[in-house]
């Protein structure tokens, strides 16, 4: 048994499949490519090789000496998710109320989903825009709920096939401070909860959704913002069928407290398309890997690709430069966020607040954030180890340390 394989670390890697496929990848479809998924393959294929550099570790006490080579930290990486991750999910705990907190996912129609294969920050940011309108408006209906809740989003576009599905996860506090009809809050702070495992109405949500976004969508055609639709009509006629179709909202049973948030965060919000521990084999210039079926009850299944097409259809997952992919509205929007939380917690009956949040967030036990491990030799298991930086080099073999 190697070292990586006494740390779980998988055997396969989706940098593997660059490294043997990805110059002829290039070769039939380089140019069509943007500049940010021509980096992302440069970028993975390094990451953690001779190529970046990195250090040496050696063992004062049997002489042991192992290299550990730096990392890509590109954002599509799935080797490079950890740190950040961790990082920000302790900012996040500060953010959190003592509150129940709801799951709700908004899809887009295949339809409109296809425009993003051109123009997807333009298609991606519409999407956000209507979600989180969708949601504020709702729940700020006196006949609903008459209140500002927060919200944070999460974009994924991907199905577990690797197949193009953007959606957005939305996790909602279960209840908020009372407003008005457009959202503005009463003179005297009052703080209205949901019903016990409810939020909104789905189908209310899910036609308030499409209306939302086609009105967003004809607004860009008709500024001109949309490529290859220089006729507003034209389009108009093409999305015809979107808005009689039913668009796909979806409420997921509630969270319960803000430590199992915590727990969901951790595992969506740095995800990328696929994980390399849901690969299986690279042969005869396939790619197999592991994904669930949800249309046949969630079952495990495996599925074989060309390279080609793997490649391919992870690409398509890679973002454009500098778009953001986790977003805060209503109570957690960023200009009077802390104002409003404190008003939050003082209605709850907080004491500690999100000091407490944070001592949670890092509770082993929660799942949430991993405690951190002293580096040992792998070969005594001694601690006195010293490093020794390496050069940056040629593309080279991974770090299986």
């Amino acid at each position: 048994m190697t070292a990586a394989d006494r740390l779980g670390r998988p055997a396969l890697e989706v940098a593997d499949v660059i490294r043997e496929h990805g110059e002829a990848f290039l070769a039939t479809h380089g140019g069509r490519l943007t500049d940010e998924r021509c980096r992302a393959l440069r970028d993975l294929a390094a990451c953690r090789t001779t190529a970046l550099g990195g250090h040496l570790e050696r063992c004062d006490d049997c002489g042991h000496e192992r290299p550990a080579y730096n990392s890509c930290r590109n954002r599509h990486c799935p080797k490079c998710q950890a740190a950040t991750r961790a990082q920000w999910l302790e900012r996040e705990a500060a953010f959190l109320l003592p509150t129940e907190y709801h799951h709700v996912v908004f899809t887009l129609p295949p339809r409109v989903a296809q425009l993003a294969l051109a123009q997807p920050a333009l298609i991606y940011d519409l999407l956000f825009r209507a979600a989180s309108a969708t949601l504020r408006e709702v729940a700020a209906n006196p006949k609903r709920l008459g209140a500002q809740i927060g919200v944070l989003m999460v974009l994924h576009t991907w199905g577990q096939n690797l197949h193009h599905h953007p959606h957005v996860h939305c996790v909602v506090t279960g209840g908020g401070l009372a407003c008005d009809a457009r959202g503005h809050l009463d003179s005297t702070p009052r703080w209205i909860s949901c019903r016990p495992g409810f939020f909104l109405p789905v189908r209310v949500l899910s036609r308030v959704f499409r209306g939302k976004y086609l009105a967003l969508l004809r607004q860009a055609a008709e500024q001109g913002r949309l490529i290859g639709w220089p006729d507003a009509a034209a389009f108009d006629c093409w999305l015809a069928p979107a808005a009689t179709t039913d668009w796909v909202v979806y409420a997921k049973p509630p969270f319960g407290g803000p430590g199992r948030v915590l727990k969901y965060l951790a595992r969506y919000t740095h995800r990328v398309a696929i994980s390399n521990h849901r690969l299986v084999s690279l042969d005869d210039g396939h790619v197999t890997f592991r994904y669930k079926d949800y249309a046949d009850d969630h079952r495990l299944k495996t599925m074989r690709l060309p390279a080609d097409e793997f490649l391919r259809r992870f690409l398509q997952h890679v973002l454009p430069r500098g778009f953001v992919k986790v977003r805060h509205y209503g109570l957690l929007a960023n200009r009077h966020r802390d104002d409003r939380l404190k008003v939050c917690r003082r209605l709850l009956l907080v004491v500690a607040g999100a000091a407490l949040l944070a001592d949670a967030a890092r509770n082993p036990d929660a799942g949430i954030v991993e405690p951190a491990r002293h580096a040992a030799c792998p070969r005594c298991g001694g601690h006195r180890l010293t490093t020794v930086p390496l050069p940056n080099g040629g593309p080279g073999p991974r770090d299986t340390s």
